[in-house]
């Protein structure tokens, strides 16, 4: 009897090495910093779904859509207006003068924003932020990285952020009002992904995976201008 329970014993101690080798083998090279990344990942979903995604949907509920509309609206253009800037960086004149033009538009007949003309008149968005900009000067994306709260990014992103911060003009205003305006735009740009909750439980059979690889395939997207290479350089 003791000797069965030992082999026993032995071959699930063998089963969990094999497994954790397996993992080991397995792991993305993207994504080294994985277990940190994944009790991040963990963290943040149980803050979404006690706060963000109930006042997300709460919103959704209670403000009608044109208020929705505006409210996304307005966040877009000052969004525009910070890619006309990485744009410029980026030496794209026509890219930039559509964004340049969009802001005009918006802001001097939309209400500062609220009112979405520019897309009306078919004035083409290109949204750029300042880790794209550091990615088409040639800085390589980094490891994948989660941070709490705020979600993933690559490290090119993460260092990208201070500029990002202090570039956002809402972040310029007075405490109270900055901050308003800061849950504000979080709860409308969660409320935007309600509808992708159910597809993407249902799809995921290991829902931190699907969402970096998402992610990533996203800002390689993004940085190639939706032709990526086939293959990327190592991070």
């Amino acid at each position: 009897m003791r000797i069965s329970t030992f082999r026993l014993g032995a071959a699930a101690l063998a089963m969990l090495l094999l497994q954790a080798c397996a993992s080991n083998l397995q792991r993305d090279a993207r994504d080294p910093l994985e277990p940190v990344n994944r009790a991040i990942f963990g963290f943040n979903e149980a803050v979404d779904g006690a706060v963000l995604k109930p006042a997300a949907t709460a919103y959704r509920d209670v403000a009608p859509r044109w208020i929705r509309n505006g409210v996304r609206n307005f966040f877009n253009n000052l969004q525009d207006a910070w890619s006309v800037v990485n744009n410029g960086l980026q030496g794209r004149g026509e890219e930039m003068g559509d964004n340049l033009g969009r802001v005009m538009l918006n802001s001097s007949f939309g209400l500062f924003g609220v009112i979405d003309i520019a897309t009306e008149a078919g004035i083409e968005r290109h949204t750029a932020d300042f880790g794209l900009t550091l990615g088409r000067w040639g800085v390589s994306p980094g490891p994948y990285v989660v941070l709490p709260v705020l979600g993933p990014f690559t490290l090119r992103e993460v260092s990208a952020l201070p500029v990002e911060w202090s570039a956002d003009p809402i972040n310029q205003l007075e405490s109270p009002l900055s901050t308003g305006l800061t849950v504000v735009k979080l709860v409308d740009v969660r409320a935007g992904f309600l509808g992708a909750d159910s597809v993407l439980g249902g799809a995921a059979l290991d829902k931190y995976t699907f969402t970096r690889d998402a992610y990533l395939q996203r800002q390689r997207s993004h940085q190639y201008d939706g032709n990526p290479p086939e293959e990327d350089a190592a991070p």
